[in-house]
This record gives C-alpha cells, structure tokens and sequence, in this order.
C-alpha cells in the first residue's frame, strides 16, 4: 500500500510527512538572498567597488603612479579625518576614552594592530606601483589572484581559523587557476607573492582590531600612511597638476576606491573570518577581466578563460554554505 505524504512550505522550512511510517523530515532551503548578512554584503560591495578601479584610473593613466598615490593618500587623510573630527567627534572622544581606561598592555596592542595596518597599507601601495612600473603589469595584476590563497592559508596558522573540506577544496581549485596563469612568467610569482603577502597579512591582523571604530582605526592606519609617505614627496612628486581631470578622478579614487572599500572590508572583518573576506577578494580580478574583456576590448586566450573560470568557481565552492545550506532531519510525528 502506498504511503501518503503531505508537504507544506514556508519561508523558513519545507515539512514532508509520511503517514504511513509515521516521519517526518525538514528541509531548510536557505539560499544565498536568505542567508546574506551584512558582513558578508560589505565584503562584496567592497570588492567589487575595488574591481571598477581602472575606470577612474585609466583617464589620468600618463600621469605618474607615485603622483597619484601621493594625491589619493593625502586627500584621503584629510577628508576621513574631517569627518571624525567635525561630524563624528562623540565616537572618536569615546574611543580616545576607551583606550585610555586600557592597561598599558592592551593600549599597545591597540596601536600596534592600526599603525601596523597603516604599515601593511602603505608596504602593499607602494610595493605594488613598483611592481606595475619596474617589473610587470601582469605580476602586479597577479598578485590580487594569489593574495586570496595567502590570506586563507595565513588565517589557517595565525588565527586558527578552521576550514571545512569544501573550503580546502576551493583553495585548491583557485591554486589550480592561478597557476594557469603563471605559465611562462615564473620570474613575476616572486613579486607578486611580495604584494600579495603584505595585503594578506593586513585582512588578518585586521581580523584582531576589535577595540577602535572601524572608521576611526582607518583614519589612524590612512595617517601613519600619510605621515610615511610626507618625507618622500618633495623629491620624488613631479609638478602639481593642472589638469581639473586629474581631481575629478582623484576624487572618485579617494571616496570610491578607498575610504568606501576600506571601510567596508574592515567592517566585514568584524562578522567574517578573514579566510572568507580573503576568497571573495577574487571579485575584483574576476571583475577587471570582465572589463578588459567587454569594455576595453583586449584579447582573451583559452588559458585566461579556463583560470578565470576556475577562480569563479573555487568563490561558488569556498562559499556554499552561505549560497545554499540545506538540513534534513528525521523526527517521530506526534500522534
């Protein structure tokens, strides 16, 4: 004799019972839209803001990288700081009390993890213009391919971040696509393993910085950046520029392509490990290459297609429980 099933839906879960034995089971379909968070959303929006970067970049392209780095670093401190000083005073006066009331042990960790992020930022800047500059533009451009793979292998040992077997087996496949690509450039994985590493080390340590606003610890990490790079302008600046495109991009940089994403990736840290914010730094390549290919039109081969492929596939993988987490349980009916 057949058994008589019913089932009914709801957002939340789908019950299917069994008449005849007396079962029933839950099914839970949380799907990517019912399960995203706000961490997780910042981490996307972030990324994929940092992914239209060439848009702004590309108009003042013939001027030179180190200018433009100088301007974005600058003009960046003095609107964040701006704005805590005159808009959010309350919050930086409360952190100011905060970090007074902490033991001389915890006050030292505090400006140890911002003004060591403020370090790692301008290590990772720097560096990476003169990769693009001296080395390759394909070694800078990979190095935002392996930082990923650095940061989750990194928070694995320093935070003791736990993987599941689905996340190791998405590292694997994204180490599969970026070695695709390293094909006849091995010279240029050293140079991008030295970018990667400086970026990787700041999503982790960045991971501990519980302590400060997120907006006020990046008003602190972008004035240790300033305050670095200050000394070397007189001598290594070319003449002020002229060109009113010059700060019309430079403003998209600054408010879009770094206070806006900055923020937001220091905000997913604080709901996010840094394995996870790690991984979905692949929407920026995956992003530029979708650019390069429909909008600058650049050629394509089989091998970018292959690599990007897998890299889009290893973020699907890493993330599946957050796209769809599925629990099927069995329980006795209540008569």
């Amino acid at each position: 004799m057949k058994s008589k099933r019913k089932a009914s839906i709801n957002l939340k879960k789908i019950i299917i019972s069994d008449s005849e034995h007396g079962k029933y089971c839950t099914f839970a379909p949380n799907f990517f839209f019912m399960r995203i968070n706000k961490y997780y959303l910042a981490a996307i929006t972030a990324f994929a803001m940092w992914g239209f970067f060439s848009l702004a970049l590309k108009p003042i392209h013939h001027y030179p990288s180190l200018d433009i780095l100088f301007y974005r670093v600058f003009l960046s401190v003095m609107l964040i700081s701006a704005i805590n000083l005159f808009i959010r005073k309350n919050v930086v006066l409360n952190d100011w009390k905060n970090f007074q009331s902490k033991p001389k042990s915890e006050r030292g960790k505090m400006l140890r993890i911002n003004i060591g992020g403020g370090l790692l930022l301008t290590a990772n800047w720097f560096i990476f213009i003169y990769v693009m500059n001296h080395i390759s533009v394909k070694a800078a451009s990979f190095a935002y391919l392996v930082c990923p793979i650095l940061t989750t292998v990194l928070a694995f040992f320093i935070l003791k971040e736990k993987l599941s077997k689905w996340q190791w087996m998405a590292v694997g496949i994204s180490v599969t696509g970026c070695v695709l690509l390293s094909f006849n450039s091995f010279a240029d994985i050293f140079y991008s393993l030295i970018v990667a590493l400086t970026y990787a080390l700041y999503l982790v340590f960045q991971r501990k910085n519980t302590e400060v606003d997120k907006f006020v610890g990046l008003n602190i990490q972008l004035l240790t950046s300033g305050i670095l790079l200050l000394p070397f302008f007189p001598s290594f600046s070319g003449p002020v520029p002229a060109e009113g495109l010059f700060y019309i991009c430079l403003i998209f940089i600054v408010v879009m392509f770094t206070i806006i994403p900055l923020f937001l990736n220091l905000f997913a840290l604080k709901g996010v490990n840094s394995s996870s914010v790690g991984i979905m730094l692949y929407i920026n390549p995956i992003i530029n290459f979708l650019l390069a290919v429909f909008y600058y039109r650049e050629e394509v081969t089989e091998i970018q297609m292959i690599s990007y492929s897998l890299i889009l596939i290893s973020i699907i993988v890493f993330n599946e429980k957050l796209i769809f987490n599925r629990k099927l349980k069995e329980l006795p009916v209540s008569e």
